[in-house]
Formats: C-alpha cells, sequence, structure tokens
C-alpha cells in the first residue's frame, strides 16, 4: 500500500536511537508519504522538531504530555511558544488527560492541559489530543475551548463518546489496537466514524498491529490497521488510505504539493 499518513508517532523514542536515520529515510520506500512525530515534553519536542526539519515528509507536534505535567514550569510555555511557530510544527500535542496511570497529579494534568488549549487557540493550531481513562474531564474542558481544532488520538470511547467528540468538530484517530482480538469496541466504533473524519496512526514504536505484537511499530505497519478498518467498512484498504491521508493533510494544513 502506498500514500500512507502516519498522523501520530514518536520517532524520537530511544528504541529508534539506533537506525533512526535509516527508518526515517526509507519511510517513502515503504508506502508512507507523510509522517507526524509527536513531542512529550519541551526537549522531546525540540527534538522532533529537528527530524521534521531533515526530512521532507516529516512533520512534528509540540506539546507537554499529561505524564510530565507535574514537572511544567512557568518559562516552558515561552519555550513551547517558540516551537510552535516553526513552519515543521503543524499541531500542538500530545496534551490531555491520563488517569490510568496518574504520573502527575490530576490536578495538575488539568492545569497543564487548559493553559495548552489556551495557547492553540491563540495560535490557531490544532491539537493532538491523549485521553486515557479520562472521558468525563476531557470533554468537559475541551467544550470550554470554542471553535478549537484537532483529533482524539488512539481512540478508546464508545460509539456515543466518538459522538461527543465529532459534535466538537474533532477528528478521531485509530491505530493499531482496532487489529487486536480482544478489541472489538475500538473497531466497531472506527466502522462506524464518518470518512471524512478518519484518521490513521501508529503511535509508534508502540501499538504494534497484529500479527507482529512483541516488535518495534513503524508507520508502514499502518497498512495493518487499515485492512481491518477497511473490512469492517466493507470498503477497499487503499482507498481508506487515500481518503485518511486527505483528511490528514486538511487537517493539519499540509499543502497536497507536499512534500
Amino acid at each position: 500500500m502506498n500514500n500512507i499518513f502516519d498522523t501520530h508517532a514518536h520517532y524520537t523514542d530511544k528504541r529508534f536511537a539506533p537506525d533512526q536515520a535509516r527508518v526515517l529515510r526509507e519511510l517513502p520506500d515503504n508506502g508512507v508519504t507523510l509522517a507526524l512525530t509527536c513531542g512529550s515534553n519541551v526537549p522531546d519536542s525540540a527534538a522532533a522538531l529537528a527530524l521534521a526539519r531533515g526530512y521532507p515528509h516529516v512533520y512534528a507536534a509540540c506539546g507537554m504530555h499529561p505524564h510530565e505535567a507535574a514537572g511544567f514550569r512557568n518559562q516552558e510555555s515561552g519555550e513551547l511558544w517558540r516551537l510552535l511557530q516553526d513552519n515543521r510544527c503543524v499541531a500542538l500535542g500530545e496534551i490531555g488527560l491520563d488517569y490510568h496511570y496518574d504520573f502527575s497529579p490530576r490536578e495538575a494534568q488539568r492545569d497543564v492541559f487548559r493553559r495548552q488549549l489556551e495557547l492553540a487557540m491563540e495560535l490557531n493550531m490544532p491539537v493532538i489530543i491523549h485521553d486515557r481513562e479520562a472521558h468525563e474531564d476531557t470533554l468537559r474542558i475541551l467544550r470550554e475551548f470554542n471553535g478549537l481544532r484537532g483529533v482524539m488520538h488512539c481512540f478508546s470511547g464508545s460509539l456515543e463518546f466518538a459522538r461527543e467528540i465529532l459534535a466538537l468538530g474533532f477528528y478521531i484517530g485509530f491505530g493499531g489496537a482496532v487489529t487486536f482480538r480482544n478489541a472489538k469496541r475500538p473497531l466497531a466504533v472506527a466502522a462506524e466514524i464518518p470518512l471524512d473524519r478518519l484518521l490513521l496512526e501508529t503511535d509508534a514504536p508502540y501499538m504494534v498491529p497484529e500479527p507482529f505484537r512483541g516488535r518495534r511499530c513503524e508507520s508502514h505497519h499502518i497498512a495493518h490497521t487499515a485492512n481491518a478498518i477497511a473490512a469492517a467498512r466493507g470498503m477497499d484498504a487503499q482507498e481508506l488510505i487515500n481518503i485518511c491521508c486527505e483528511n490528514g493533510r486538511r487537517l493539519f494544513g499540509i499543502k497536497e504539493d507536499h512534500p
């Protein structure tokens, strides 16, 4: 398959350290037209942006992950703002709430989440939302920001929750979890999402799809995710990939003649 747009990866992760340059260089050879690598704190976001500057098919998202919220300092707001000005940065993310691990106190998570959403509104940038076991608070906070654009990454909620997110104008991203044997709900939700709001992602190096569980995930593995969703929707997988690539370009403002 070709024309893949991986709308969420982490190519700064240490698991890519041994061969990062080769993997990124070979993305187009493996059918990947575009990849968006996401930061989890200010230094990681700067590293993601450096990768985006080095490869025409790679773009960056910069933000503070909820796991990092407790360590967020006031001066980092200014540093993050400067990173977001770069034309290779197309989104603010990965940001949100994580009540599964609670690596940061929940109040700190909510505070840092709101501060970054305010920044996204100021800069008119789309956001990439991490929501794990925090559906109610995530939705409540997003509703405070009228006109916000973005994607709910690695969607894990119900169809009813998906409809609430869609009503806000958001896109919904699905990754390798839809291929897991016990993942009936995310696949069922993916089958019902309007095609013009659907995005494909990997969360590389994590969430590798079947039949590659236990290995490092890479962007071309989206082909397996696309196969699963396309089968559930009764459509051709390459057609789904093409539509999702167009959706990603539209959300993140990447012109059709890029790269």
